[in-house]
């Protein structure tokens, strides 16, 4: 990519980053990759550009993945590496699986599974538009790794790092007793400079640890990545809850908040049937799902309810939808159908990847149920 990035004019630039970044809800530091794509170094020096987000591998696929997957897709056509880090220590620091390390790194095989189908098994590589998968216990073994968690950790009162407990799903208070939480907004900062990115994202709730990681980086005078949001997803029974914070665990004592990725079609269609929604209320995850997910990857949703109600209609712009459902034009429990019916149609080569590939989802279910 860094010959041909060299010679784009100022709009290729613009059009090309509008590309990469559309349906993010937050751009922080456009510039850097704006300078990288006019000629500039990258962070690693070799003029291509680098996406990285940190997920831990911490159950089922969640929809909140399948949001994620949509941008690494559109990073992936502009040319762009994107590292997926499997952070098995932080999922170990935050309790995952009983911090048994074996079923972790087994949880971490299945995550690249779901990328690979969601993404539709894209190249595998450190060149342009290709994917890589590392481990965060393989970039670990570095020296200068623990000497960038250090330096990422001086200077940041112990307040400041409670701020940043929402990365984790913890709140402030829930690690006084427990000092390795505290070094994990470090060891997340740590992970982005050890891999010479130059850009991190994730969902919202991984905006305190990138503006934490610019702060260090500013300190230290290192190169500041380009940080994007993608939009968080709300739990299906309402106000509250998040569906991106979704996991295996959480399922056990409430299975119908979240969408997981291996639902089957009838099972979205109970938990679209029990989903909160409120005529003239625009706060509901049917509707999030609709704009977030629905649209942009089937271009419309279709509503076809039982003949004698109505007849059929689709919608190609979310708010007409919204409208519609609130004057009465689409009945509430008709759009609830279709949002699961269309689910069921963009998961099915997922769904098909997995029923010719069992092994994995085995797995997963045997080592979710142990825990």
């Amino acid at each position: 990519m860094s010959n041909e990035s060299d010679s784009l004019p100022d709009e290729a630039i613009q059009m090309k980053v509008e590309r990469m970044f559309s349906g993010c809800e937050e751009v922080v530091g456009k510039e850097h990759v704006e300078s990288v794509l006019s000629g500039n170094p990258s962070h690693s020096g070799d003029g291509n550009l680098v996406a990285y987000i940190g997920l831990e591998p911490s159950g089922k696929a969640h929809l909140g993945w399948l949001l994620l997957s949509g941008t690494i897709r559109k990073m992936l056509d502009e040319g762009v590496n994107v590292i997926i880090l499997l952070a098995d220590w932080h999922a170990w620091v935050n309790d995952k699986f009983g911090r048994d390390m074996e079923k972790i790194s087994l949880a971490a095989d299945y995550m690249s599974e779901v990328f690979l189908s969601l993404l539709g098994h894209p190249q595998i590589g450190d060149g342009p538009g290709q994917i890589r998968f590392i481990r965060a216990s393989e970039i670990m073994d570095s020296g200068k790794y623990w000497e960038r968690v250090l330096r990422c950790s001086k200077n940041m009162s112990l307040s400041r790092v409670r701020r940043t407990f929402s990365i984790m799903g913890r709140d402030e208070d829930s690690s006084d007793h427990d000092l390795s939480a505290f070094f994990y907004p470090a060891l997340q900062a740590a992970d982005i400079f050890e891999l010479e990115v130059d850009i991190a994202f994730g969902g919202m709730d991984q905006r305190k640890a990138h503006m934490y990681m610019r702060e260090v980086a500013d300190r230290n005078s290192w190169i500041k990545p380009t940080c994007i949001h993608t939009p968080m997803l709300s739990g299906l029974k309402g106000p509250g809850g998040r569906m991106d914070s979704f996991d295996h665990k959480m399922s056990k004592s409430d299975p119908n908040n979240a969408v997981i990725l291996h639902d089957t079609k009838e099972i979205l269609q109970k938990k679209m049937k029990k989903a909160f929604l409120e005529v003239g209320n625009r706060s509901s995850a049917i509707f999030e799902i609709t704009e977030h997910i629905i649209i942009p990857i089937l271009g419309e949703i279709s509503i076809t309810p039982d003949p004698k109600y109505g007849e059929p209609s689709n919608f190609s712009n979310c708010q007409k939808f919204v409208d519609a459902v609130s004057d009465g034009t689409v009945h509430p429990l008709d759009a609830k159908i279709a949002v699961a019916d269309s689910l069921s149609e963009i998961l099915m080569p997922l769904s098909e990847y997995f029923q010719d590939n069992p092994e994995i989802i085995e797995i997963m279910d045997s080592i979710a149920a142990k825990s």
